[in-house]
């Protein structure tokens, strides 16, 4: 296993410190901006759970026959729940249903073969359908002793507040920015990048080493490039919009439409140095364009809307702004 960063190690120490005193509840929720590591730290405290022989450390020993069982992912102690096939088994489901819920109470009542604990783990918890959040709010309802529930979920406010209430929460903030340009350096990128793409991820380092790994800072600025060619003519929305839809790549270009539009909006406020962005003067139009870019991203999950016309819309929108009389009309 790699080392734990140091914002989650810290989340993890206080996990362990609560579960050595007692106090780590049945139910817990780990929630925080994607790409912050929830999913690892609940997966080690699962092990720590499961394992029989803890380390002087209070970690899992990896010795043990409930760590073999954990680590071959065959332990019966333990529930993953996460997104399972269709019926045809071609493709996973887009939420977790209830089906998946009504098995947990029924689980739980059942004495744990290994004689520990019980643990279920779900992610993501916000796909939960109605449905499903309700039943696995009976099983919230009635804790037991050594049965522990484990919740990883982006974002929160999609649970029910009945659920998000019976859960102890932990949550994973993005550290201070010395600590993030060290962990991203120990992960050997190299220093003129990472204040870049500290910025450009709004301080979460996970998500900044993300794109530096993988060439999302070069496909923000390719967005940049893209809507500044827009605004001066050089760029057509029909063939853009089919060009940013193109591949697995969309939400992303569309995220970074967004918060290319709201860095600079921020820093004209500021009267800061420009972004980079050229932006129309109206800011009004500018905000509902914001808007727009970003029930367009939401929309992305539905197959059934024309998303190539709906973004073209918006593009033509756009180049609409640095037209001479919306020019005009907003300098008046």
């Amino acid at each position: 296993m790699s080392p734990l960063a140091p914002w989650q190690q810290r989340i993890l120490d206080a996990a362990l410190a609560s579960l050595a005193e007692g106090r780590l509840g049945h139910a817990l929720l780990f929630t925080g901006a994607p790409r912050m590591g929830k999913l690892e730290v609940a997966q080690v405290l699962v092990r720590r759970l499961l394992c029989a022989t803890p380390g002087a450390d209070g970690l899992a020993c990896g010795r043990c026959r409930g760590c073999e069982l954990a680590a071959a992912g065959t332990h019966p102690d333990f529930r993953n729940v996460s997104f399972i096939p269709v019926e045809k088994g071609d493709k996973l489901r887009s939420e977790i249903i209830v089906d998946q819920m009504r098995e947990l109470g029924p689980w739980f009542a059942l004495t744990p073969q290994m004689g520990g604990a019980q643990v279920a783990l779900i992610s993501p918890a916000h796909a939960l359908n109605l449905n499903a959040a309700n039943a696995l709010l009976k099983t919230l309802e009635e804790p037991a002793t050594n049965r522990y529930l484990i919740l990883v979920t982006d974002r929160p406010g999609r649970l029910p507040a009945t659920i998000r209430s019976r859960c102890q929460r932990l949550e994973f903030r993005p550290p201070a920015r010395d600590e993030a340009v060290a962990w991203l350096r120990a992960r050997g990128h190299a220093d003129a990048v990472l204040g870049p793409a500290l910025d450009a991820a709004r301080g979460h380092p996970g998500l900044a080493e993300d794109w530096l790994a993988n060439g999302g800072l070069a496909l923000r600025r390719e967005v940049q490039a893209d809507l500044n060619a827009l605004a001066t003519g050089r760029q057509s929305p029909v063939p853009l919009a089919q060009r940013w839809l193109g591949d697995e790549q969309a939400e992303l270009r569309l995220r970074f439409a967004a918060e290319l539009v709201l860095d600079g909006i921020s820093q004209r406020l500021a009267a800061g140095p420009a972004s980079g962005l050229t932006l129309p003067a109206d800011f009004q139009k500018l905000s509902t364009w914001f808007d727009g870019v970003n029930r367009a991203r939401e929309q992305l999950a539905v197959p059934v809307l024309r998303h190539d016309l709906a973004l073209a819309g918006l593009l033509l929108e756009w180049r609409s702004m640095f037209s001479e009389p919306a020019m005009q009309g907003a300098r008046r």
